[in-house]
């Protein structure tokens, strides 16, 4: 079968720091891949490339057979297609939780605003919030506002989800209520790219782990094995201050 995600001699410079070394990655329809790392690895940069909100020096990624890199493709529709949520939830303050859901289907999709509306309440109740669509972010909690930011990326039926340390700007006892939302997402087959030090998230979702330094995939493998018998000794000396 053809990789879903397809990422081959990935590159990319920052002046003359070359953040990503020739990163090849391929991601099947349905697999749930976590990539671990030190600050500074490349792995938000590789995520971030994946919709290109970075451009790539050199190499290519495909979705779904379709070419993000080449300066031809349509990558606005391509982003329509590929689900992004950031450590910070980037809601519009000035909107309910609804109309935050419903902003892009209507505007991009032309989704008429009363079938945005029943889909919204549909995502609000997956993401255990269905008595929230009237509130104001101001009035939700960090992870309330995280699990919002989930339900407004897939009220455009993405293909993929990229998540970017989804829960590094939340208190500990919020973090759980986000990773509940994502590992159901995992289990009903969504296609996930995951950046994340959330080991618990990793044994219960991930089919692959990654681990990354300096630009670039220093050893992958499934959780369990991952976790319990690393074979690179960075892997090993990385984990040592994690677990």
């Amino acid at each position: 079968m053809e990789p879903f995600i397809d990422i081959k001699g990935a590159r990319k410079f920052y002046g003359k720091l070359e953040a990503l070394r020739g990163v090849d990655l391929e991601i099947a329809k349905g697999e749930v891949v976590l990539v671990i790392g030190p600050s500074g690895s490349g792995k938000s940069t590789l995520l971030r490339s994946v919709n290109r909100l970075e451009r790539l020096n050199g190499g290519s990624i495909l979705i779904d057979g379709e070419s993000v890199t080449d300066e031809k493709a349509d990558i606005r529709r391509i982003r329509e297609e590929v689900g992004m949520v950031f450590q910070s939830f980037n809601l519009f303050p000035h909107l309910s939780v609804m109309d935050n859901i419903i902003l892009a289907p209507t505007t991009v999709l032309k989704v008429s605003k009363a079938d945005a509306r029943d889909r919204g309440r549909k995502l609000l109740e997956k993401v255990g919030l269905a008595e929230k669509e009237h509130s104001y972010p101001d009035q939700l909690s960090g992870g309330q506002q995280q699990r919002v930011a989930i339900a407004r990326s897939l009220a455009m039926n993405p293909k993929v989800m990229l998540f970017d340390e989804p829960t590094s700007a939340l208190d500990p006892e919020m973090i759980k209520e986000v990773l509940d939302v994502m590992t159901d997402l995992a289990r009903e087959g969504m296609t996930m790219l995951v950046v994340s030090h959330e080991m618990g998230f990793a044994r219960a979702a991930a089919n692959r782990v990654i681990f990354m330094d300096q630009g670039q995939i220093v050893e992958t493998a499934p959780p369990q094995e991952f976790f319990t018998n690393p074979k690179e000794e960075r892997t090993k000396r990385f984990l040592e201050h994690i677990l």
